[in-house]
């Protein structure tokens, strides 16, 4: 055997080396980005969550949510937050006018208990037949 065939496997195995690292780098770098991704995942699913309780707790600004501290709420193995509820009665307490509440006196109309419905002719006067006569003809 000579010389140059002998090292050749050397060479080979040398040249393996930096590969591995880089491979060893590669996976670092995707591990790192595996967490990062897996823990801005679970803040988006916590942040709908608490707009999800905030709504059920009759939150009129979902911007009162800035105010939170969220370190008191965990997500737990089935994707549910745990706390979140304990937070909003804490934030209506704190802050009760991030919150509607129920109002007797509302300005609105009750809907009618019967659609109106169209005058017959028979109960018209004769002026109120000529003009709904008047203005059936104009919409042909």
């Amino acid at each position: 055997m000579s010389e140059s065939e002998s090292e050749r496997p050397e060479t080979s195995a040398a040249q393996d080396e930096p590969s591995i690292d880089n491979l060893r780098a590669q996976v670092a770098t995707l591990q790192r980005t595996l967490q990062e991704t897996s823990e801005a995942g679970n803040a988006r699913v916590v942040q709908a969550e608490l707009k999800n309780a905030a709504l059920q707790a009759g939150m009129v600004d979902l911007d009162g949510l800035k105010l939170l501290d969220t370190a008191k709420v965990k997500l737990n193995e089935q994707g549910e937050i745990e706390g979140a509820t304990e937070l909003m009665r804490e934030l209506k307490g704190q802050k009760p006018w991030l919150f509607g509440g129920a109002s007797s006196s509302s300005r609105a109309n009750p809907p009618p208990a019967h659609p109106p419905r169209a005058k017959a002719a028979t109960e018209m006067s004769p002026e109120e037949y000529r003009a709904a006569r008047a203005e059936m003809l104009r919409r042909r």
